[in-house]
């Protein structure tokens, strides 16, 4: 029945069903609500490329979901972090979903300091989407790409626009059009084990979403994550730890009428 549900839900909001919800990373970020515009790891090429700049070092991730515990609704990711001596070139990829439908995305960003507080990225995107009454994957490519202002230690300010052009999928019935996202938002970090993250969220014709997060370090290599985001509202919750050059983090979404998400994701840094 729950899987009954979720297929009209997404037929009664396409727009919502094309790599844009589903097309997040790493389960920090889950954690924390998505409420991660202003932040920077190893999945800011999901999030806001500009947050790439400030990583120095290679890393990679892998990160899977499966969306209300339905097999078929997964997500499997992986993000590779390159930097270079003019900037940080990131590589990523996802697929949403199994079966007769499926959704890809494959993206190349390259990020880097404009200033002291300043960084920029840009990513050129390749989406792919299966029908199941339509055998051959039906595509487009689009850009998307941030700013992000770090005034100081403690607070960062973020800002993301995805497909700026509102590309859409050319489909035997017509163009399905891809909404225009733009998320912004800000974080600040009380003291060394507490960060507070705000977000808002604005999808074509829906209205505006807004996320608040909290991650908080009880010791030096664990972290709590909580988050919650709405209309309707959603919950999250995780913990992330550190090992060396290692990195894993857990986490589970909770949506008032679907139920939970579970995610997972492991991080090498070198």
């Amino acid at each position: 029945m729950k899987l009954y549900c979720i297929v009209i839900l997404l037929i009664i909001h396409p727009q919502k069903s094309k790599c844009t919800d589903t097309c997040k990373g790493g389960a920090r970020a889950s954690a924390l609500s998505n409420a991660v515009v202003s932040l920077s790891d190893t999945w800011s090429s999901f999030h806001n490329q500009a947050g790439l700049a400030s990583i120095d070092c290679f890393s990679a991730g892998f990160f899977y979901d499966s969306k209300f515990n339905i097999d078929k609704l997964s997500t499997i990711a992986c993000s590779i972090v390159l930097p270079v001596r003019r900037g940080v070139f990131g590589i990523s990829v996802q697929q949403f979903g199994k079966g007769p439908y499926h959704e890809n995305k494959y993206g190349i960003a390259f990020s880097r300091s404009i200033s002291e507080k300043w960084n920029a990225g840009i990513q050129i995107d390749y989406l792919s989407v299966l029908f199941p009454e339509n055998p051959d994957h039906k595509g487009l490519a689009t850009f998307e790409g941030g700013i992000l202002f770090a005034p100081n230690g403690t607070l960062a300010i973020g800002a993301h626009i995805f497909n700026p052009v509102a590309e859409g999928f050319t489909l035997p019935e017509g163009k399905q059009a891809m909404p225009v996202i733009i998320r912004t938002g800000c974080h600040y970090i009380f003291g060394k084990n507490l960060l507070i993250s705000l977000e808002g969220e604005k999808e074509g014709r829906f209205p505006l979403v807004i996320k608040s997060a909290l991650e908080f370090y009880p010791a030096e290599r664990v972290a709590f994550r909580f988050g919650t985001s709405g209309k309707p509202l959603r919950y999250s919750s995780g913990i992330g730890y550190v090992l060396d050059k290692y990195s894993a983090d857990i986490s589970f979404g909770y949506h008032e009428n679907l139920g939970i998400t579970p995610s997972l994701s492991i991080q090498l840094t070198l």
